[in-house]
């Protein structure tokens, strides 16, 4: 696989597992400046996707949490990802099952934009409750680049707030410092948070409409609309992405939105 050739050849050594640092820079400096389609692009990145899942499970090699560039049907807009209308219907879903952890986790979702990974890794300690943020330390960030300051909502605050006091009290947590663990004790995976959003959706009333539903569709379309709201340089802070290439998949101003803005200026 040139990937893994790729790997050796930069650790100038034979057969040393590949690392999620080493798949984001091999398609950030590989992937990206080659001379394909960007359908072509994407496919690669899907394969190298499904490669990590395999080496995490299978390999003990972290979790890559990646946002997928490039679209593997043509174009690079993001897919799957929720409507302004299904981000309220899958909120009020969350808030009405009366589980401040599930609540808290869909919240905080929908403003931090977290990925599976940094699920996983959340700790109390992240939480600013009173400011409306998360820190995510750079030792625990998914890309370990640097420490990052996301706002949060009023009610996303208040969601986690609740969830820290119930947290408290069980005694599921007395022996971990994870933010949040599933129902049966363990800490959350890409999957499980995908039977979670997939749960939640149905409740809703969310038609998938051949999406496929995961944690990712919450991060997308905070993406997505948080540029159309501000810019691309809010959208690239919120979502903590390292490249401004990334972010630029989010740049999807209806023309009639560019029109009023040239009127303006």
């Amino acid at each position: 696989m040139r990937y893994d050739a790729w790997v050796w050849d930069r650790e100038d050594r034979y057969t040393v597992s590949p690392t999620p640092e080493h798949a984001t820079t091999f398609i950030e400096e590989n992937v990206a400046y080659r001379g394909v389609a960007n359908s072509t692009k994407g496919k690669v990145e899907e394969a190298l996707a499904r490669y990590h899942d395999w080496l995490n499970r299978t390999h003990r090699v972290d979790e890559w949490g990646h946002d997928q560039i490039f679209n593997s049907s043509g174009g690079d807009a993001p897919r799957d990802f929720l409507t302004r209308r299904e981000r309220r219907q899958l909120r009020e879903a969350a808030l009405a099952t009366g589980d401040w952890r599930e609540a808290s986790i869909i919240l905080t979702c929908l403003d931090a934009a977290l990925r599976p990974v940094e699920v996983r890794r959340a700790r109390p300690g992240w939480v600013n409750v009173a400011n409306e943020l998360l820190r995510i330390p750079r030792s625990e960030s998914s890309k370990n680049e640097q420490d990052w300051r996301t706002s949060l909502t009023t009610r996303s605050s208040n969601a986690l707030d609740e969830w820290l006091d119930v947290r408290a009290d069980d005694d599921a947590y007395d022996e971990t410092d994870a933010l949040w663990l599933t129902r049966v004790g363990t800490r959350y995976s890409s999957r499980s948070l995908s039977r979670l959003v997939k749960r939640l959706c149905s409740d809703a009333g969310i038609d998938p409409a051949g999406r496929t539903l995961t944690l990712y569709s919450l991060r997308h379309s905070t993406g997505t609309y948080l540029t159309a709201e501000r810019d691309l340089a809010a959208t690239k802070a919120q979502l903590r992405h390292k490249s401004a290439k990334t972010t630029l998949k989010y740049d999807q101003v209806p023309p009639n939105q560019r029109r009023d803005a040239l009127d303006n200026i």
